[in-house]
């Protein structure tokens, strides 16, 4: 494995050439998406497209057109040298590190939006939000050009929106999640979680726990109203402001009263000023 710094590219030519070089040679290529401010999460995405994968390529990008009005653009956390150097560390052979410029130019005027999956969920809590992804990560598969890129899991609604828009657009790249990585008290790593005091540290592993409560009550067939409202409460009892907490269908996530199939338990809300998600299957 590598340890030294990945090759930059922040102009789209170059990345082109090199992309192009890779394709002529017939090597892999794995495409890695991130908005920075690493951690052990991205690099297990690293480590598998580093086995996958004859290039992996990780992209630092933090979208501006996935933010809304009041939620946190500007402060979110950007540390590009530390990046570089752990993607060093994981393997990485490129970083493509476009400028918001490049990626979005002067007049500008596309966006793909991406109907039904996006409805629920955090589609009426972050509008635009999912646009904002479907249309990014276009832009970023059209770039990289990858065989294969890799989403984690713990962002379900944006990996399933991702999966629907490759498959309408016929783009030549598969989507594969990853199971999500947590600390060792279930909370799942975010870069956001770096906002949380701590007290609100403390106290966010309920988060997790809550969900597989309800996922060990639902897996007996039995109605999920209950085991989800009790869920709530538990998460209201210790500081959280849910937005939701739902079980739903895996692939159209529509919410469901029993699990029939494939499903996953699904949170949102905030604990103080951040905002924590989570998911697990049933």
């Amino acid at each position: 494995m590598s340890e030294s710094t990945p090759q930059r590219f922040s102009d789209l030519p170059s990345l082109r050439r090199s992309v192009a070089g890779w394709r002529k040679a017939d090597e892999r290529i794995v495409l890695v998406p991130t908005m920075g401010a690493l951690h052990e999460g991205h690099l297990a995405l690293v480590a598998e497209a580093r086995r996958i994968g004859r290039r992996v390529v990780a992209s630092i990008f933090v979208n501006p057109t996935q933010f809304g009005p009041n939620e946190d653009y500007s402060r979110y956390p950007r540390d590009l040298e530390t990046d570089l150097a752990l993607l060093g560390r994981a393997g990485a052979d490129a970083a493509w590190t476009p400028h918001v410029e490049t990626m979005y130019p002067p007049g500008f005027a596309t966006r793909i939006d991406v109907a039904g999956l996006t409805e629920g969920l955090c589609g009426p809590f972050r509008p635009g939000h999912f646009s904002g992804v479907a249309t990014v990560v276009t832009k970023l598969l059209n770039q990289v050009q990858p065989d294969v890129a890799l989403f984690g899991e713990k962002d379900f609604q944006q990996l399933r929106v991702i999966q629907q828009a490759v498959a309408d657009l016929d783009l030549p790249v598969e989507i594969r999640g990853v199971p999500t990585v947590r600390e060792a008290d279930g909370l799942a790593l975010s870069s956001r979680n770096r906002y949380l005091s701590p007290e609100e540290r403390a106290v966010a592993p309920r988060l997790h726990a809550v969900l597989t409560e309800i996922a060990a009550a639902a897996r007996g067939g039995s109605p999920v109203a209950g085991p989800v409202a009790e869920g709530r409460a538990a998460l209201e009892a210790v500081g959280f402001q849910v937005q939701y907490l739902a079980v739903c269908d895996a692939r159209t996530l529509g919410p469901v009263e029993r699990v029939d199939g494939p499903t996953r338990v699904l949170v949102a809300g905030f604990l103080g000023r951040t905002r924590l998600i989570d998911n697990v299957a049933v």
